[in-house]
């Protein structure tokens, strides 16, 4: 198996011609934890979903590795989009919101550093790029070179967001865009099947090409305004509502959704593809919780779609950022889980790495390779450039947040309350017991860890507040 693996990230097969690998990114949107049927942790029965049925994951689960501790860069799409194409913190972005300051131009997205390896690369994007750079959205000039054109696509579906997979959002508002949450019956339910089909194809033709691929599916679902088709709306309202985990409108879209995963999976082994294709499964962020007065009748009893996490979209609670993450591909271990923490933007690194990139890095890179992982899931190690994992919401209207993922424990700093959290991980996934007077020395040096990353990238917030904490604490 590892001779394998070695032949194909080299970029050259093990029968001696060239073969560079091929990759397949697929996004899930606001996918929580443990919104599919997928164990996500083994080790923990609430970690999957009994109710909703992800058939198709299970597949791809069964034929590859599990990472029980993914994390998504941010608890938002648009940064954690941003900060996937780019290895690097939305923090160091500078675009911890929807809007931003992050310049691309002087970067290598994914698929320009692909093309940087091996011009043949050819990339690719379907479905929501929801990626905003800087200006307003959705009309200023600067929005332009964030556009997938620009940043090394040879083909998208060009600038998309959210309403792009609602049908008839031209009639919507930006204010009523939760009164279209009760579900619509459609037979292309957030597109997901368009989606699909145009990845399948594109695979049909690269079949026909020696070139090597970078596919990136982006769904729209399972964002609100939920949406399924008749069939599959019917099965979940005679299955009936449970109170955890699911919605009358989420479980049917993201089935819906496991199906046209299903398609694609299904296309690339037909073809003879998956024998030489790294397939990478994850979501933007935790599953969203709508306030009450949103919820459609049969959703008045759900408790909360992130169970067992603590906190969900929004939040740097585990709920709003620890995510769902799948790979298979040669030479990773079939029915495997690994318990090493990585995060949405070491994407880029770990592509750079399976492709076989040989020139230097950019230091602004915050990208950590898992390639040892996925050759080796419980034996291999992740070597990280920073502190841990930065995640960094200052201007959060209603929680603002910085913390920080080092090892088993996790800080989190509420920047108004100036409150500060430690949790132990391993013992306490639920962030249900703060051990911040216990550990008082882990709270201390992983608040400095966190204030000197955040002033190396000059990053959003007034970190003199945090500074403040540090001097309040007592402990100087």
């Amino acid at each position: 198996m590892a001779s394998l693996f070695a032949c194909v990230v080299v970029g050259v097969s093990c029968e001696g011609k060239s073969s560079r690998p091929n990759f397949i990114f697929i996004l899930a949107d606001d996918l929580g934890w443990s919104d599919t049927s997928v164990a996500m942790d083994p080790a923990d029965s609430r970690s999957r979903s009994d109710y909703i049925e992800t058939p198709n994951l299970e597949k791809l689960a069964s034929n590859g590795v599990v990472f029980s501790n993914a994390y998504s860069p941010a608890p938002l799409c648009t940064p954690t989009r941003r900060s996937i194409q780019f290895g690097m913190t939305p923090a160091r972005q500078h675009g911890t919101e929807f809007l931003g300051t992050f310049d691309p131009a002087p970067h290598l997205s994914i698929a320009q550093m692909l093309k940087k390896i091996d011009p043949a690369y050819y990339c690719v994007h379907f479905g929501k790029w929801g990626s905003v750079f800087t200006g307003t959205f959705p009309d200023a000039e600067s929005h332009k070179p964030g556009l997938p054109d620009r940043l090394g696509y040879d083909a998208s579906d060009g600038k998309t967001g959210n309403n792009t997979g609602v049908y008839y959002h031209q009639r919507l508002q930006a204010a009523d865009h939760h009164r279209n949450f009760k579900t619509e019956v459609l037979d292309d339910p957030k597109l997901t099947f368009s989606v699909s089909e145009r990845a399948c194809r594109f695979l049909k033709e690269q079949n026909e090409s020696e070139r090597p691929f970078y596919m990136q599916v982006s769904y729209y679902a399972v964002h609100t305004a939920a949406k399924a088709r008749l069939a599959t709306l019917e099965k979940y309202k005679k299955k009936g509502l449970i109170p955890v985990q699911a919605s009358d409108g989420i479980a049917p879209m993201t089935e819906d959704m496991d199906d046209g995963i299903g398609m694609i999976l299904d296309t690339l082994t037909a073809l003879g593809l998956d024998e030489n294709t790294f397939v990478f499964f994850t979501s933007d962020n935790g599953g969203e919780v709508l306030p009450e007065k949103y919820r459609s009748e049969l959703e008045r009893d759900r408790l909360d779609r992130s169970h067992p996490l603590r906190g969900s979209k929004h939040s740097l609670y585990e709920g709003g950022i620890r995510v769902p993450f799948i790979v298979s591909g040669p030479g990773v271990p079939k029915g495997s889980h690994s318990l090493e923490s990585i995060v949405g933007y070491d994407l880029w690194s770990t592509l750079y790495d399976l492709a076989g990139g040989a020139f230097p890095i950019s230091g602004e890179i915050d990208a950590a390779s898992f390639r040892s992982l996925l050759l080796d899931p419980e034996g291999g190690s992740i070597e990280r450039p920073g502190p841990g994992l930065v995640f960094h919401r200052p201007k959060n209207k209603t929680e603002p947040q910085s913390a920080l993922r080092a090892g088993k424990y996790k800080l989190i700093v509420n920047w108004d309350t100036r409150g500060v959290e430690l949790f132990d991980l391993d013992e306490d996934p639920d962030e249900s017991n703060d051990l911040s007077i216990v550990f008082p020395q882990v709270r201390r040096r992983m608040l400095l860890e966190l204030i000197a990353y955040l002033e190396a990238v000059e990053a959003e917030g007034d970190i003199e507040l945090l500074k403040e904490i540090l001097d309040f604490d007592g402990l100087n």
